[in-house]
């Protein structure tokens, strides 16, 4: 159980330090190309959105399913 904690929070940590340093450095807040050009962000947030948005309506629609048996 430790180990699976541990794993979480691995994770929960190292995404979170990637979207504050995307934040720190003004691409993520401005969305402007003009203002850093040289601090790119780490993660593309979009697509991030895009994939989460994806399997959340995935998972949901097999919930449905199976809750429909």
């Amino acid at each position: 159980m430790r180990l699976f904690l541990g794993f979480c929070l691995g994770i929960l940590v190292t995404i979170g330090g990637a979207y504050l340093y995307d934040m720190s450095t003004g691409t993520l807040a401005t969305r402007n190309t003009e203002a850093r050009i040289d601090a790119r962000p780490m993660v593309n947030w979009d697509v991030v959105s895009d994939n989460f948005q994806s399997v959340k309506g995935q998972v949901r629609q097999e919930w449905n399913r199976l809750a429909s048996r």
